[in-house]
Protein backbone atom coordinates (compact mmCIF):
# COMPACT_ATOMS: atom_id res chain seq x y z
CA UNK A 1 0.00 0.00 0.00
CA UNK A 2 1.29 3.46 -1.01
CA UNK A 3 0.38 5.37 2.01
CA UNK A 4 2.25 8.95 1.03
CA UNK A 5 4.52 10.28 -1.58
CA UNK A 6 6.89 13.17 -1.84
CA UNK A 7 8.36 14.89 -4.52
CA UNK A 8 7.26 17.58 -7.10
CA UNK A 9 5.04 18.38 -9.40
CA UNK A 10 6.08 17.14 -12.72
CA UNK A 11 2.71 18.44 -14.19
CA UNK A 12 -0.89 19.39 -13.33
CA UNK A 13 -3.84 19.05 -14.78
CA UNK A 14 -8.06 19.81 -13.88
CA UNK A 15 -8.30 16.68 -11.72
CA UNK A 16 -5.06 14.90 -11.10
CA UNK A 17 -1.02 16.10 -10.83
CA UNK A 18 2.21 14.12 -11.97
CA UNK A 19 4.15 13.84 -9.06
CA UNK A 20 8.24 13.25 -9.70
CA UNK A 21 9.34 10.97 -6.91
CA UNK A 22 13.06 9.52 -7.38
CA UNK A 23 12.39 9.68 -11.54
CA UNK A 24 9.18 7.51 -11.45
CA UNK A 25 6.13 9.53 -12.05
CA UNK A 26 3.01 8.81 -10.11
CA UNK A 27 -0.41 10.40 -11.73
CA UNK A 28 -2.72 11.07 -8.31
CA UNK A 29 -6.00 12.20 -8.59
CA UNK A 30 -7.08 15.04 -6.50
CA UNK A 31 -10.22 16.84 -5.38
CA UNK A 32 -10.48 20.79 -6.71
CA UNK A 33 -10.00 21.82 -3.36
CA UNK A 34 -6.40 19.74 -2.65
CA UNK A 35 -5.00 21.06 -6.60
CA UNK A 36 -5.49 25.07 -5.61
CA UNK A 37 -3.58 24.16 -2.50
CA UNK A 38 -1.09 22.43 -4.01
CA UNK A 39 2.13 24.16 -5.29
CA UNK A 40 3.07 25.00 -8.93
CA UNK A 41 4.90 22.72 -11.41
CA UNK A 42 8.66 21.85 -10.36
CA UNK A 43 7.97 22.54 -6.87
CA UNK A 44 8.08 20.28 -3.78
CA UNK A 45 4.88 18.43 -2.73
CA UNK A 46 3.70 15.87 -0.60
CA UNK A 47 0.39 13.92 -0.32
CA UNK A 48 -1.26 11.09 1.31
CA UNK A 49 -2.60 8.53 -0.92
CA UNK A 50 -5.39 5.87 -0.96
CA UNK A 51 -5.14 3.17 -3.81
CA UNK A 52 -7.94 2.13 -5.40
CA UNK A 53 -7.18 -1.21 -7.21
CA UNK A 54 -10.12 -2.80 -9.57
CA UNK A 55 -9.28 -5.76 -12.19
CA UNK A 56 -8.75 -3.67 -14.99
CA UNK A 57 -7.66 -0.48 -12.95
CA UNK A 58 -5.39 0.93 -10.49
CA UNK A 59 -5.69 4.65 -9.59
CA UNK A 60 -4.25 6.97 -6.89
CA UNK A 61 -5.92 9.38 -4.87
CA UNK A 62 -4.01 12.10 -2.94
CA UNK A 63 -4.76 13.75 -0.12
CA UNK A 64 -3.43 16.95 1.82
CA UNK A 65 -4.15 15.04 5.80
CA UNK A 66 -4.52 11.75 6.73
CA UNK A 67 -7.87 13.00 7.82
CA UNK A 68 -9.60 13.72 4.71
CA UNK A 69 -8.13 10.14 3.34
CA UNK A 70 -9.63 8.86 6.27
CA UNK A 71 -12.98 10.11 5.37
CA UNK A 72 -12.51 9.33 1.91
CA UNK A 73 -12.32 5.62 2.84
CA UNK A 74 -15.81 6.41 4.95
CA UNK A 75 -17.37 7.88 2.08
CA UNK A 76 -16.51 5.23 -0.25
CA UNK A 77 -17.43 2.43 2.01
CA UNK A 78 -21.17 3.84 1.67
CA UNK A 79 -23.57 2.18 -1.22
CA UNK A 80 -23.76 4.84 -3.98
CA UNK A 81 -20.13 6.59 -3.22
CA UNK A 82 -17.80 5.59 -5.63
CA UNK A 83 -14.12 7.32 -6.13
CA UNK A 84 -15.16 10.45 -7.85
CA UNK A 85 -18.40 11.39 -5.80
CA UNK A 86 -15.98 10.89 -2.61
CA UNK A 87 -13.64 13.65 -4.18
CA UNK A 88 -16.43 15.67 -5.23
CA UNK A 89 -18.02 15.83 -1.64
CA UNK A 90 -14.57 16.60 -0.27
CA UNK A 91 -13.65 18.85 -3.18
CA UNK A 92 -17.01 20.90 -2.70
CA UNK A 93 -16.62 21.03 1.42
CA UNK A 94 -13.69 20.23 2.82
CA UNK A 95 -13.09 17.26 5.36
CA UNK A 96 -13.96 19.62 8.47
CA UNK A 97 -17.32 20.86 6.44
CA UNK A 98 -18.40 16.71 5.49
CA UNK A 99 -17.79 16.39 9.42
CA UNK A 100 -19.89 19.19 10.55
CA UNK A 101 -22.33 18.57 8.18
CA UNK A 102 -23.00 14.75 9.09
CA UNK A 103 -22.71 15.38 12.49
CA UNK A 104 -26.25 18.35 11.77
CA UNK A 105 -27.77 15.83 9.57
CA UNK A 106 -27.68 18.72 6.88
CA UNK A 107 -27.46 15.88 3.98
CA UNK A 108 -28.22 19.32 1.99
CA UNK A 109 -24.68 20.24 1.84
CA UNK A 110 -23.65 16.83 1.45
CA UNK A 111 -25.93 17.47 -2.05
CA UNK A 112 -24.00 20.19 -3.07
CA UNK A 113 -21.22 18.27 -4.29
CA UNK A 114 -21.69 17.36 -8.34
CA UNK A 115 -22.84 14.45 -9.06
CA UNK A 116 -24.47 13.42 -5.45
CA UNK A 117 -28.64 13.29 -5.00
CA UNK A 118 -30.77 13.95 -2.13
CA UNK A 119 -30.88 10.31 -1.35
CA UNK A 120 -27.00 9.03 -1.74
CA UNK A 121 -26.80 12.25 0.59
CA UNK A 122 -28.77 11.53 3.22
CA UNK A 123 -27.76 7.71 3.04
CA UNK A 124 -24.32 9.29 3.94
CA UNK A 125 -25.39 11.15 6.89
CA UNK A 126 -27.48 8.45 8.15
CA UNK A 127 -24.53 5.64 7.36
CA UNK A 128 -21.61 8.46 9.36
CA UNK A 129 -23.32 9.66 11.49
CA UNK A 130 -21.71 7.48 14.38
CA UNK A 131 -18.67 8.04 13.03
CA UNK A 132 -18.01 11.91 13.38
CA UNK A 133 -16.64 11.63 17.17
CA UNK A 134 -13.91 9.14 16.30
CA UNK A 135 -13.02 11.10 13.44
CA UNK A 136 -12.64 14.37 15.35
CA UNK A 137 -10.42 12.41 17.64
CA UNK A 138 -8.28 11.09 14.82
CA UNK A 139 -7.56 14.90 14.25
CA UNK A 140 -6.15 15.66 17.68
CA UNK A 141 -9.28 16.09 19.94
CA UNK A 142 -9.25 20.31 18.75
CA UNK A 143 -11.42 22.27 16.68
CA UNK A 144 -11.99 21.38 13.16
CA UNK A 145 -9.85 23.61 11.05
CA UNK A 146 -7.45 24.38 13.82
CA UNK A 147 -3.73 23.58 13.07
CA UNK A 148 -3.42 20.50 15.68
CA UNK A 149 -2.37 17.18 14.29
CA UNK A 150 0.48 18.59 11.84
CA UNK A 151 2.73 16.37 13.79
CA UNK A 152 0.71 13.33 12.24
CA UNK A 153 2.62 10.70 11.17
CA UNK A 154 5.68 11.88 13.55
CA UNK A 155 5.17 9.40 15.28
CA UNK A 156 4.43 10.68 18.80
CA UNK A 157 1.40 8.82 20.67
CA UNK A 158 -0.73 11.93 22.40
CA UNK A 159 -0.33 11.33 26.47
CA UNK A 160 -3.89 10.18 28.33
CA UNK A 161 -5.92 13.14 29.35
CA UNK A 162 -7.92 13.33 32.34
CA UNK A 163 -11.31 13.99 32.58
CA UNK A 164 -11.83 17.41 32.48
CA UNK A 165 -9.49 17.77 29.18
CA UNK A 166 -11.89 15.36 27.74
CA UNK A 167 -15.07 17.15 28.48
CA UNK A 168 -13.10 20.65 27.29
CA UNK A 169 -12.00 18.70 24.11
CA UNK A 170 -15.71 17.27 23.53
CA UNK A 171 -16.57 20.57 24.23
CA UNK A 172 -14.61 22.46 21.77
CA UNK A 173 -15.35 20.20 19.17
CA UNK A 174 -19.22 20.32 19.30
CA UNK A 175 -18.65 24.20 19.19
CA UNK A 176 -17.09 23.85 16.05
CA UNK A 177 -19.69 22.02 14.33
CA UNK A 178 -22.25 25.05 15.30
CA UNK A 179 -23.30 24.71 18.90
CA UNK A 180 -24.16 27.47 20.94
CA UNK A 181 -21.58 27.44 24.17
CA UNK A 182 -24.59 26.79 26.00
CA UNK A 183 -26.34 23.73 24.76
CA UNK A 184 -22.81 22.22 24.21
CA UNK A 185 -21.94 22.55 27.74
CA UNK A 186 -25.25 20.96 28.80
CA UNK A 187 -24.82 18.16 26.57
CA UNK A 188 -21.46 17.29 27.43
CA UNK A 189 -22.25 17.94 31.00
CA UNK A 190 -25.52 15.31 31.06
CA UNK A 191 -23.00 12.83 29.32
CA UNK A 192 -20.28 13.03 31.45
CA UNK A 193 -22.90 12.31 34.27
CA UNK A 194 -24.43 9.06 32.68
CA UNK A 195 -21.23 7.57 31.44
CA UNK A 196 -18.40 7.67 34.14
CA UNK A 197 -14.88 8.08 32.92
CA UNK A 198 -15.63 8.62 29.17
CA UNK A 199 -13.47 9.54 26.99
CA UNK A 200 -13.31 12.49 24.44
CA UNK A 201 -14.91 10.16 21.24
CA UNK A 202 -17.83 8.61 23.90
CA UNK A 203 -18.54 12.27 25.30
CA UNK A 204 -18.58 13.34 21.53
CA UNK A 205 -21.51 10.65 20.93
CA UNK A 206 -23.81 10.52 23.56
CA UNK A 207 -23.71 14.68 23.80
CA UNK A 208 -24.60 14.56 19.64
CA UNK A 209 -27.44 12.18 21.26
CA UNK A 210 -28.48 15.17 23.47
CA UNK A 211 -28.51 17.70 20.68
CA UNK A 212 -30.05 15.55 17.93
CA UNK A 213 -33.54 17.33 16.78
CA UNK A 214 -36.33 15.49 18.34
CA UNK A 215 -38.63 14.48 16.20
Amino acid sequence: MIGRLSGRIGHRASDHVLLDVGGVGYVVFVSERTLAALPGTGEAASLYTDLLVREDLLQLFGFMTPVEREWHRLLMGVQGIGARASMAILGTLGPDAVARAIALGDWASIRAAPGVGPKIAQRVVNELKGKVPDMMVMQGGAPLGSDVGSDVGAGSVPEPVPGAAWQAEALSALQNLGYAPGEASTAVAEAAGMTEDADTATLIREALKRLAPKA
